[in-house]
Parts: structure tokens; sequence; C-alpha cells
């Protein structure tokens, strides 16, 4: 028998473009290990892999890459299983088909998803959530290739390819009884972990790029990303990772009315008031702008508007006192009185004095 062709070596820029090319896009220097990995599991196609990782990471598009890459494999179907999701009493007949007549309501002969995923790939997602009951008839599957659809004796053999995905690791459901050791074991022949999305900022702009372009029916031509939108998406937690800022820059893209760049204001336009981690400051500064521009002010003229608008604000909420409101503000009783008056507001500064 052959062996499997080793894969062609690539830099890690190129490995990059090539997973990017198959909807895994990156372009984080610490994720060039795990797609080599990745990219060599694709050639020899008969291996188990693992997926682990954080909802929303990309799982299922790594194994749908992985299967793209596998020669033997990708003219033939990628199957998905969502294990968390299929009803316990029907999961032995969605995987491996029944009988017309095998249970009450079985009225015809039903094909499985093992059969469906015949000579491709079947993805387990969630595996984690996989019904202790049907893990022995999954491992036996595994070990011996031939499925019975319910309702009959006959065994047929398969040929699939598993690659599996846990949204959390199995080796502590297998230490508190809750996922088959020998399973595991039989699954986790190749693992690969995929990192949560706050430890590969680096992928940020290709990432909100690439989701810019398959969104591109609501907004077209967005060209770059405003470096202060950067900034403040570097510092989100993004707890559901690459998939929550998908639908963050569709948001975004909604919002937005001009421009190829997308903003921090496109960002914040949509998800309403500022919070304490939103660049606040920029977001200031491009609501003056918009007001200079729009309103023909001079630069002077607009930041004198703004500091008499603020220090009435200041006074309204800051205290009963002058004392208190310069306490409020960072600043001397005394300058904030001369500030009062240079805006004349000495009506104010006396009322608040008084008060």
């Amino acid at each position: 028998m052959s062996q499997p062709s080793m894969p062609v070596s690539l830099t890690d820029d190129a490995l990059n473009r090539l997973f990017t090319g198959l909807g895994f896009v990156t372009a984080s220097e610490r994720m060039a290990p795990l797609l080599r990995l990745a990219q060599k599991a694709a050639h020899v196609s008969d291996i188990t892999l693992l997926i682990e990782g954080e909802t929303g990471t990309g799982k299922q598009v790594l194994a749908q890459a992985i299967h793209r890459l596998d020669q033997k494999r990708k003219a033939f179907p990628f199957v998905t299983v969502h294990c968390g999701t299929i009803s316990e009493s029907l999961v032995e007949s969605e995987l491996f088909g029944h009988q017309r007549g095998a249970f009450s309501g079985a009225i015809l002969e039903r094909k499985g998803l093992f059969q469906s995923a015949h000579r491709g790939t079947l993805f387990l997602d969630d595996v984690n959530d996989l019904p202790l009951s049907l893990q022995p008839k999954l491992l036996d599957v595994l070990q011996r290739g031939v499925i019975r659809t319910v309702g009959s004796d006959k065994e047929t053999r398969i040929d699939v390819r598993i690659i599996s995905a846990c949204n959390r690791p199995l080796a502590p459901l297998v230490e508190q009884n809750g996922f088959r050791a020998d399973l595991y074991h039989r699954l986790n022949v190749v693992k690969l972990a995929l990192p949560p999305l706050r430890e590969r900022k680096d992928d940020l702009s290709a990432l909100v790029l690439a989701s810019a372009e398959r969104h591109a029916r609501i907004y077209p031509g967005i060209d770059g990303i405003e470096p202060a939108l950067l900034r403040f998406l570097e510092r989100q937690p993004f707890l559901g990772n690459v998939r929550e800022l998908e639908h963050g820059v569709e948001r975004a893209l909604f919002t937005k009315m001009e421009g190829t760049w997308l903003e921090l204001a496109d960002w914040i336009g949509y998800n309403g008031a500022l919070t304490e981690e939103c660049d606040w400051a920029h977001a200031a500064a491009d609501a003056l702008w918009r007001a200079i521009f729009q309103r023909g002010l001079a630069y002077g003229q607009a930041i004198q508007e703004v500091e008499r608008e603020l220090l009435e604000i200041a006074v309204a909420r800051g205290g009963e006192t002058r004392r208190e409101i310069a306490s409020r503000l960072q600043t001397s009783e005394r300058t904030l009185y001369h500030k009062l008056r240079a805006h004349k507001l000495s009506r104010i500064a006396a009322t608040s004095q008084s008060a």
C-alpha cells in the first residue's frame, strides 16, 4: 500500500493564506503550528481529529477547511451532526438510519448521517453533549467501521472520516464519568486546540475585513479599518469569539451611511451609549469634528462652545456648591470660578456658591 504524500512545506504567511482561502481566516503567527498540524492531518485522510475550543472560535470552519484539503475525501459530502440538539430518543436513528416500521412513526426507511457521509467526512459538533447511552455504539462504529440501522440485523460497512469538536475539554468530563474514556481516546488521535479570539488579537483586522466582504450586500466597498476602531476591538473580551465579532461587523455595516473605512462611530452607532471600555475620547472628538464640518465652525469657537456646555452640565449635576463642582471636575475652585466668568456664567457661579 502506498504511503500518503507529505504536504508541501509552506511559510507561515503562505499557510495563513491557504487556510484563509478555505474560509478559516487568520494572520496570526500563533496559529501557524496549529495550521501546519491541520494541513498534515488533511493529507492523512483516515486519521481521526478532535478540535477543542470555546463556542464561536471557528471549529466547524476549520474542519471544513481540512475536508477541502483532503484529496481522498473532498469530492464527497461533509456532514455535520449537532450532538447537543438531537433528541436522545432519536439520536441513534439520526446517526445510523432506520428501517420502515422500526418504531412508531417510522413510516419510511431512512438513511442515517453516517451513510450520508460515506467516503466523506462526518463532523460531530459539541461531541461533549453526546448522550452516554449512545457513546458505546459510536465507539463500536469507529472501531469496526460498520453500522447497523435501527430495526435491521444487517451490518453495513462505511468509509467515513470522523472529526469531532467540543466546546469544553473532554478530559475533565472523563474524570467526572461524563464521557467514556475509551471513546475519548478513540476520538483524540490528533488534537487541535483553537485559542479564543482574545488570545489572537492580531487576527482582528483580517477577520473584520473578511466579514465585511461576506456582508457586502449590506454595505459594499469597505477598504480598511479606522485605527481607533481596531484599538477599541483589541480591548474587548469577545466572549462569543469570532462569531460575536462577525455579528458586530454586520451591525456596524447596517448602520454605516458613507465612506469606505469601517469606523468606531459605525460600531458604536448601533450599539447605543458608550461604555467604560469604549474609546470615549475618539467618540467625543468625532462628534466635535462633525459639528465643525457640518456647521462651518472655527476650531477655537467649537472648543469654547463644548467647554461652556460642559461647565453648564457640571454645575447642574456636579454638586450644590462651587467647591463640590470643582472637586468633581478635579480642578481648583479658583480655576472653576474664572472659567465660569470667562463664559459669562458668573450668575451660575454666584448661585452655586450661595447654595
